[in-house]
């Protein structure tokens, strides 16, 4: 899949280095529980991969068109961890420290919207975060996701004093989708 100026694609074992300094970055993984070893990384690239066989959709590696260079992943994750509103499909991203600030997850997120609402036949999408994540909740807001703090959850895969473990629930339906970058054109960057 493509956007104005990004390319969505299957994992390639090129992309593993690249995966793993931004995995190992304390800045990227601020807001997860630990920054992740080579092998975790791997095996979360492997793991992502294999989704799309079973769901036939996943995290796509993501690649600037104009370099060629990769930069993270985005997509369509299905969530079944315990919490009131799961079973739900998740649109997720995470990118290396440089590429922050251009507009990418919010190009990436609105194509893999689109995606999940077409192709996959979704009716409602997600996305979650913890509370202290401003950045990524600022994204889910530019692709018209709404949050009703009703939906707010205690992260039940983290201990239960763990200062993460308080999330916000982002939620759009199909019908509410915007009509802007729907066709994967990247919209308003």
């Amino acid at each position: 899949m493509e956007t104005e100026r990004l390319i969505m694609r299957r994992w390639r074992e090129s992309d593993r280095e690249p995966f793993a300094a931004l995995n190992a970055d304390p800045q990227v993984m601020e807001h997860f529980p630990a920054p992740l070893t080579r092998a975790e990384s791997d095996a979360f690239a492997d793991r992502s991969e294999q989704r799309f066989d079973e769901h036939g959709y996943g995290l796509w590696a993501l690649e600037v068109r104009e370099t060629g260079r990769f930069i993270g992943f985005a997509g369509l994750a299905l969530q079944t961890f315990e919490a009131p509103f799961t079973p739900a499909v998740e649109v997720g991203w995470r990118l290396a420290r440089e590429a922050w600030g251009h507009g990418y997850a919010t190009e990436a997120g609105r194509r893999a919207l689109a995606y999940g609402f077409g192709e996959a036949g979704s009716e409602e999408i997600v996305s979650m975060t913890a509370v202290l994540n401003v950045r990524s909740q600022a994204v889910m807001r530019r692709l018209g996701m709404t949050r009703d703090p009703a939906d707010d959850f205690l992260h039940s895969l983290l201990p239960e004093d763990h200062p993460l473990r308080p999330h916000v629930l982002y939620r759009i339906t199909k019908a509410q989708m915007p009509r802007v970058g729907v066709s994967g054109d990247g919209g308003e960057a």
